[in-house]
């Protein structure tokens, strides 16, 4: 008895017995383990900071005065762009090419008269994507003239397709050199991803800086925007090309310029159209946020209607500015779907015919509008909907705002969620002593990630203090949480929903695409008729704009759990409510923690423009820095910013995302 009994009791344990525990310890609860390890280094360095620093919020010791500095900077750069020989034989180059690029085809776009730029539009959705989306175009094109926004329409045009030809060819060739190249592409990654998770906003301080306001800082911050999505997917697609096909084509003796051109292009074609896409929507969204820095065209319209809370003339430009984007992007879509398919763009139609025939018709067009002095858009064929937009404005507010039986009002609504939600995160998170909520944030990467990710998101949200803006920043990141909160509940039951149904599935595609076009600047219309301005309307429109993305990740990733484990889980009498909580969330954790980074990202985005509506904090900074023309005030909001977005990005980024990402 005694014999068999000695190795439970721990009598005889062996040497060394301790440290096996805790690896085993480690290896079942490695959760446990970091909290045990970051509580170590906490009960050591925490007493040390508050007994130098104190508790509370950021000490003013740990800060740095960089207003000084950047002012000066700014005020340099400023004196010396007539002047110095950077900006005389460079960027003034650059710059002179902008305009020039952006005028010669405003002017090419004029000069075809709106009869003609409408038929061209039409034909080449033709030709690229067939007779329906052909139709659906030139209807777009033609709303824009009704709605009297044809000329803004071209002047955004214009910019559009100056900015997106030059992302084009920029991303791709960072996307070739990082396909080609394993250094390049290890080089250029974390510079893509962080690039990916920055605000648009953050963009448009550095440009303004070395171009002032204009067109030319406008087109430069939407290719600086833009790019990295066709370097990202020009570099997937070429090193993702079929090893057997380039063995094939290797034994056959050929070089690395035919290599490139007969196998790897062609194999990535679907990746570089998907590229173009992506490129093309980032390219509008920024254009008509850049309409803040001098952009003009329909964001201009949408902003000056914004600035004096005209929701009428605001919706009147924001038509234009989704018409656009659903035209864009449904036909560079269809593109790529036939292209990857190997299809002819138009049924019998050999490729050199139709596109003669669409140049001879838009030539034959063009030139009759001129001949018959009709290059504009008739003055009796527009409609003006600012006026009884305004009239139904005007009634919701004094019908809805308030005072409705039961339920209250829209801006009870807006109050209630300032008061309830809002101002007590914000106050809670500027409660907190800033040892706490640097833990918290070192915890939640440390959890979710590795200790690099830990040490960045740590390291980014200390930045944020050392620059002075702690407390607008919390204000910021206050109503980021309160966004995501609802938009994650919104977005995980309509996409659980969706999951289970076909027909749900199927009714709410048509919606989620159109949302998932519109730019981050038209969501700001319809919050503001609803609920006026403030911090909660840019809570409403960051839920809207970053709902779209939830619900399709947590749908994709609910329909692809495995079929087998359902069918176990229903044959031991599962009901519908323990196979989603028992099964599907826990198998598609992966891509609900994708979903919440994808959320947190896009509220984000939206959270900062919401500065223009009254949201205030990080965004109002910006804003005040554009317009005023106080840079260093606009340029440490913006550094700011991507602090912020960069810490909410590795506290929110999944272990086997990163994972997957490396091995692609």
């Amino acid at each position: 008895m005694a014999a068999t009994t000695a190795p439970t009791t721990g009598a005889a344990a062996p040497p060394g017995s301790t440290g096996a525990g805790l690896t085993g310890l480690a290896r079942r609860h490695p959760a446990l383990t970091k909290l045990l390890a970051l509580a170590v280094l906490a009960a050591v360095l925490v007493p040390l900071a508050h007994a130098r620093w104190a508790s509370g919020s950021w000490p003013e010791a740990l800060t740095v005065d960089v207003s000084g500095p950047l002012g000066s900077a700014s005020d340099w750069i400023i004196d010396n762009r007539d002047s110095h020989p950077l900006f005389l034989y460079f960027f003034g180059h650059v710059s002179n090419a902008v305009v020039l690029s952006v005028r010669a085809v405003y002017l090419v776009l004029l000069a075809g008269g709106w009869a003609g730029v409408t038929v061209a539009a039409g034909l080449i959705a033709w030709r690229v994507a067939g007779v329906k989306l052909a139709v659906g175009t030139a209807v777009a094109f033609l709303l824009c003239g009704v709605l009297g926004m044809w000329v803004p329409t071209m002047q955004t045009l214009a910019l559009m397709i100056v900015a997106v030809l030059a992302s084009v060819i920029l991303g791709a060739l960072l996307g070739l050199a990082a396909g080609l190249s394993d250094r390049v592409f290890r080089l250029l990654r974390p510079v893509l991803d962080t690039m990916q998770v920055l605000p648009a906003f953050a963009y448009l301080l550095p440009v303004v800086l070395v171009f002032g306001i204009g067109v030319p800082a406008a087109v430069l911050a939407t290719v600086i925007y833009a790019a990295p999505p066709m370097a990202r997917l020009t570099a997937l697609g070429l090193r993702g090309a079929d090893a057997g096909v380039m063995e094939a084509v290797t034994s056959l003796g050929t070089t690395a310029r035919q290599r490139l051109f007969t196998a790897r292009l062609p194999l990535a074609r679907k990746e570089l159209l998907l590229g173009v896409n992506q490129t093309i929507m980032l390219a509008l969204s920024m254009a008509v946020i850049a309409s803040v820095i001098g952009a003009g065209g329909l964001g201009d319209r949408v902003y000056q209607a914004l600035a004096s809370v005209d929701v009428g003339a605001a919706l009147a430009a924001g038509i234009p500015i989704v018409l656009l984007a659903v035209v864009l992007d449904r036909t560079t879509a269809a593109a790529g779907r036939r292209i990857g398919a190997g299809e002819a763009a138009s049924g019998p139609v050999s490729p050199a015919v139709g596109w003669a025939v669409a140049a001879v018709a838009t030539l034959a067009v063009a030139l009759g509008t001129r001949f018959a002095s009709a290059l504009e858009w008739p003055a009796t064929w527009t409609y003006g909907i600012a006026e009884p937009v305004n009239r139904a404005v005007d009634w919701m507010t004094d019908h809805l705002y308030s005072g409705v039986p039961l339920i209250g009002g829209t801006a009870d609504w807006a109050g209630h969620f300032t008061t309830w939600v809002l101002d007590p995160v914000r106050d809670g998170l500027q409660w907190l002593p800033w040892w706490g909520l640097l833990l918290i944030v070192a915890a939640l990467a440390w959890l979710i990630g590795t200790w690099r990710t830990a040490l960045t998101a740590t390291l980014a949200m200390a930045a944020i203090g050392v620059l002075g803006v702690w407390n607008p920043s919390l204000d910021t990141l206050s109503q980021v949480l309160a966004a995501v909160a609802v938009t994650l509940v919104l977005g995980f039951a309509t996409g659980i929903a969706a999951a289970r149904s076909n027909r749900v599935e199927a009714a709410l595609r048509p919606v989620l695409d159109v949302f998932q076009t519109m730019p981050q600047f038209v969501y700001l219309i319809p919050v503001v008729a609803l609920f006026g301005v403030g911090r909660a309307p840019a809570v409403a429109a960051a839920v809207v704009y970053a709902l779209p993305a939830v619900v399709r990740i947590t749908t994709q990733g609910l329909r692809g759990v495995d079929a087998g484990a359902l069918e176990s889980a229903r044959s031991l009498g599962a009901t519908s409510g323990q196979q989603i909580r028992q099964v599907q969330l826990p198998l598609a954790r992966s891509s609900l923690l994708l979903a919440v980074n994808q959320g947190v990202v896009l509220v984000l985005a939206v959270v900062i423009i919401g500065g223009l509506v009254g949201g205030g904090a990080l965004g109002y900074d910006v804003v005040f820095g554009l317009a005023q023309g106080d840079l260093a005030v606009g340029l440490v909001a913006g550094a700011a910013i991507v602090c912020l977005g960069l810490m909410l990005d590795r506290v929110t980024q999944p272990t086997e995302r990163r994972t997957t990402t490396k091995g692609a």
